[in-house]
């Protein structure tokens, strides 16, 4: 069977978008050209993933697959769920990662990618959607989970210092959470007088 040319292929998707773009300029599709690159990242993400599914040695193909889907799915959301596109476009390049760790458990590593970009795309979302100002303690309760997933999670040994960065950012997400707004600064003038008060101390007890 003969190859695809690419110029076929190119020749086609603008004669698509010019179709959608009537359409679109015309009212008859509204937001049609949305459309129409909803359903181009879509192809060619799932593109990606048949790689990644029926050649499971091209893990790779996983980032860019789940990526484009989530790009797509973006383009594709309706005005009134227009500010979960953070969380759409974000969400899908955190899949990727999470199947690359699918993949092997030596190839932890994609756990701190997944798990980052899923807690942006959902501060952003959050932001966007509910009108809030602060969405510190959701980025740090994010990270924190992240990181004692890479503790926690079946992989090669030697991952216990995950414990560290999870429990410090996870303290730092319940602090600045919406109940405790305003206490970090209180938090941190005691922490400061209670040091001083202690290095004092120790100067005495030498002397």
């Amino acid at each position: 069977m003969k190859r695809l040319d690419f110029r076929i292929i190119v020749g086609s998707l603008l004669i698509l978008a010019g179709i959608f773009a009537l359409l679109d300029k015309t009212g008859i599709v509204p937001s049609g050209m949305d459309l129409f690159w909803g359903t181009v990242f879509g192809v060619a993400g799932l593109a990606f993933l048949y790689i990644f599914f029926t050649e499971r040695s091209k893990w790779w193909a996983a980032i860019p697959g789940f990526s484009l889907l989530g790009i797509g799915a973006s383009a594709l959301l309706p005005d009134a769920l227009g500010g979960w596109d953070s969380l759409a476009t974000l969400g899908g390049i955190s899949l990727g990662f999470w199947a690359v760790y699918s993949t092997g458990r030596e190839r932890w590593w994609a756990i701190i990618p997944a798990g980052v970009l899923l807690t942006l795309g959902l501060s952003g979302s959050l932001s966007s959607v509910y009108d809030i100002a602060e969405t510190g303690g959701v980025f740090f309760l994010g990270l924190g989970l992240t990181f004692l997933l890479v503790a926690i999670l079946p992989g090669p040994a030697g991952r216990n210092w995950a414990f560290i960065p999870a429990a410090v950012l996870l303290v730092l997400g319940v602090i600045l959470g919406a109940p405790f707004q305003g206490v970090l600064d209180y938090i941190w003038i005691a922490a400061l007088f209670l040091g001083g008060l202690y290095l004092i101390y120790l100067f005495f007890r030498k002397r």
